[in-house]
């Protein structure tokens, strides 16, 4: 972890280093389709943006994470969910453990919320380490439901619901 990185709640002064950090993380790979920058300024505009964080060092942000609001029903009730999506970290800081780091705080920050649950679309090599689980989130209908599709109970004592539907904030639906 790099001396001197502060994890704090990202304000709407951030906007233009989050979406500057977004651009650079994703420009040079084959995950995503580019459109993350967009999509955080549309959660955030809906509402639907639950926890952001911004990762900094000496003053500078070089990273992001983003949870937002699900719609999301198990055996028959609504359930208290967020989506991961995305988390960024500047290219030069890649491998470093700050984006794992972000998606530690924000989890924290979810479980004091209040909120049961957490889905994540990415890396199946990735996201278990922090409690993300392929074999939960299959229970769920999803238009994003797959192999890259894995979800986790916050409170590790949880029973697993049954089954349900999962659907992440309108936002992810608009992108192009």
């Amino acid at each position: 972890m790099p001396d001197g990185l502060v994890i704090r709640a990202a304000t709407a002064a951030d906007a233009d280093a989050i979406d500057g950090v977004v651009r650079a993380a994703f420009a040079g790979t084959g995950f995503g389709h580019q459109g993350e920058a967009e999509l955080v300024r549309m959660l955030e505009a809906d509402g639907d943006g639950l926890v952001s964080l911004v990762a900094e060092i000496a003053g500078v942000v070089v990273g992001h994470v983003l949870f937002s609001r699900m719609d999301v029903e198990a055996d028959g009730a609504a359930l208290s969910a967020a989506g991961l999506a995305p988390v960024a970290v500047s290219p030069e800081r890649q491998g470093q453990g700050i984006g794992g780091a972000l998606i530690r705080a924000g989890l924290d920050a979810l479980r004091v919320r209040g909120i049961a649950m957490s889905f994540v679309l990415g890396d199946a090599a990735y996201y278990p380490r922090f409690g993300y689980l392929p074999e939960l989130a299959a229970r769920f209908a999803s238009p994003f439901a797959g192999p890259h599709l894995m979800a986790q109970m916050l409170d590790p004592e949880a029973d697993w619901p049954r089954g349900g539907r999962a659907d992440y904030a309108p936002a992810f639906g608009r992108l192009g």
